[in-house]
């Protein structure tokens, strides 16, 4: 097998790329949706996430691995944060950037990041990937490499490899079969379906509808106004829309039924938006913008509009994004996402390694403590 890299998605074949991942992809993994990040500069070297993809082929040129890899020179828009590892980096007078991370940018939803073709030898395939990746981080000299968001199987390679684990707790919704909205929330105590029944009530009474609309359905003014509202946050409140209105307009309907848009509009015009993604089997919840505040509007078109979407559309999963423990009484339950990291320094990453040991256990403790406050007549998940 033979291993290159590559810095644009450009370079690869849209419809090899996606032949790695099979017949359900996630849409974050499609070439549509990582090139579309390249094309419009979501991501880049001007950016902080330089691509530095990797890519397996078989004797006969056929492209059987990958991995979706940036060298970073910061930790936005990683949602594993290692802060603290960077400045005890500095204090040391050590450069903790560039590092590298295999992961989706911006995207906080566990999948696979040792891509490999379904018809080639998986275990072959994914140490080659590994194996590729520690050798491209140690001539260019990273201090490590980090795969975000892996799977319980890729992080138990990683790990067998030199890696070490990290766990983080996030918030999902299962869906056991429900026939209806009233069907889920007979499943939920009296005081929490009260609490959910007031609060959806509470946006009807601003006078507010909600309108869903797919990728392929969306006008250019649909996906203009749900990048307005997205970017509207951001100058509200931090940082910057690292999505392009660009972004919006060529990917969103390429993604087609992929894409899914719940806009909360007052007398037809969009004053909110909740921007989720979709496979076969679950709804993504990603970014919330509005234009003013309106009350409970957040938890309708974040939270109940997902899971109501789910029943009608037969997914067994919601994910409306990370963390937030107010998700709980709502209907969503923790559950453990997990991370590996190789560190070139041996000093560093044993003594990582034993903060990492110390993080599981305090997470994995509060797992079970979070567990206890199911919103569920039976304890547990539904």
């Amino acid at each position: 097998m033979h291993v290159t890299t590559t810095e644009s998605l450009a370079e690869v074949c849209a419809q090899d790329w996606d032949a790695l991942l099979g017949p359900d992809p996630q849409p974050f993994l499609t070439h549509t949706f990582l090139y579309g990040l390249e094309r419009h500069g979501c991501v880049g070297e001007s950016q902080g996430w330089q691509p530095r993809h990797l890519l397996v082929q078989d004797a006969g040129g056929r492209l059987v691995g990958a991995t979706p890899l940036y060298v970073k020179t910061h930790s936005y828009g990683e949602l594993v944060f290692d802060w603290a590892w960077a400045d005890a980096y500095a204090r040391h007078g050590r450069a903790y950037y560039p590092k590298a991370v295999g992961a989706v940018p911006f995207t906080p939803v566990s999948g696979p990041r040792l891509l490999v073709h379904p018809d080639a030898p998986t275990a072959a395939v994914r140490s080659r990937l590994v194996a590729a990746t520690l050798a491209e981080a140690q001539g260019a000299g990273w201090s490590g490499v980090h795969w975000l968001f892996a799977r319980p199987d890729e992080t138990r390679l990683l790990e067998r490899e030199g890696g070490f684990l990290r766990v983080d707790l996030q918030y999902h919704w299962d869906n056991p079969g429900y026939a209806s909205w009233e069907d889920f929330l007979k499943r939920l105590r009296s005081k929490r379906r009260k609490e959910i029944r007031r609060e959806r009530e509470r946006v009807r009474q601003q006078g507010l509808a909600v309108r869903v609309v797919h990728g392929d359905e969306a006008t250019e003014a649909d996906l203009d106004a749900a990048h307005a509202l997205y970017a509207a946050l951001f100058d509200r409140k931090y940082g910057y829309p690292t999505l392009t209105r660009a972004f919006f307009r060529d990917v969103g309907p390429r993604l087609g039924t992929g894409l899914v848009l719940f806009f909360a509009e007052a007398r037809g015009r969009p004053v909110a938006v909740a921007i989720c993604l979709r496979d076969a089997r679950s709804l993504y919840g990603r970014y919330w913008g509005s234009a003013a505040r309106h009350d409970c509007l957040h938890f309708e078109l974040c939270y109940y509009q997902g899971i109501q979407y789910c029943i009608e559309h037969g997914l067994s999963r919601f994910e409306p994004g990370a963390q937030g423990e107010h998700k709980i009484p709502r209907g969503f339950l923790p559950m453990p996402t997990w991370s590996a990291h190789w560190i070139a320094d041996p000093g560093f990453a044993e003594a990582l390694r034993q903060w990492s040991l110390r993080e599981q256990a305090a997470v994995l403790q509060a797992y079970e403590a979070l567990m206890t406050a199911s919103p569920y007549r039976r304890q547990g998940r539904p």
